[in-house]
């Protein structure tokens, strides 16, 4: 008898092609920068259609699996690459976009990585890559600074800071999380007419929090943190209120 699972899943006609990538990267026998066959080839070892070939590449793809490049050449073709922000950004946005993940959630759990990743930091004595924190938080100064801008060094400097913990994984989901609200956060901030206001708080809330992690006050800046992202949604949720 077929479980209800199985039959809500159906078996892809490129699942086996999907699958042999993912045992051939755990095995060591794909590795970062190997050039997969051409869709003629793949198409024959595993017996499907150059279609399913080519909707294959294109899951692995937006997954960040993989990089196609047309022309010719041994740069050319589908390269394996590791970008797993990339597909979890694209998933995380689109769930967002239809409220099957709501924003609140999102925002909660960004507080729990952001938080721990502070105090962690700290802990650790990890200050690699506070530099680079530093010329975000610097280049979100600029007097003439477009939003478009200071909404990409914010998420910036917040991923760089999290990444302070050194825990790829948490770096990952932040760059993930922090690129699923983006949009959402400056939709709304956008629509603000004290966007000169809304700057002047972001740009203090940002001195401090660095400072606290440069001083190595974990607690401090996690509370900094906290309060900063509550505040900025709460800006967000109150503009989207008052819209509708």
């Amino acid at each position: 008898m077929t479980s209800s699972k199985t039959a809500s899943t159906p078996k892809r006609t490129y699942d086996a092609l999907l699958h042999d990538i993912e045992a051939g990267l755990r095995s060591g026998r794909i590795k970062l920068g190997d050039q997969l066959p051409g869709e003629r080839i793949l198409a024959e070892k595993y017996g499907i259609s150059r279609a399913s070939v080519r909707e294959a590449m294109r899951i692995l793809d937006v997954m960040g699996i993989l990089r196609s490049s047309s022309g010719s050449g041994p740069k050319s073709g589908a390269l394996i690459i590791s970008e797993p922000s990339a597909g979890l950004s694209s998933a995380l946005r689109l769930h967002v976009a239809s409220s099957r993940l709501p924003v609140a959630d999102i925002v909660e759990t960004r507080i729990l990585l952001e938080t721990w990743a502070a105090r962690t930091a700290v802990e650790r004595g990890n200050s690699t890559g506070l530099e680079q924190a530093r010329e975000f938080l610097e280049a979100m100064d600029a007097p003439d600074i477009d939003r478009e801008t200071f909404h990409a060094l914010d998420a910036q400097f917040h991923v760089a800071l999290s990444a302070l913990a050194g825990n790829v994984v948490i770096e990952t989901m932040m760059e993930s999380l922090s690129g699923s609200i983006r949009g959402y956060v400056k939709e709304t901030l956008d629509a603000l007419e004290q966007w000169p206001d809304v700057l002047a708080k972001l740009r203090t809330q940002h001195h401090a929090i660095f400072d606290a992690v440069q001083t190595r006050n974990g607690d401090h800046a996690a509370e900094l943190l906290h309060s900063h992202i509550v505040w900025l949604y709460d800006q967000a949720r109150h503009q989207s209120h008052a819209g509708s």
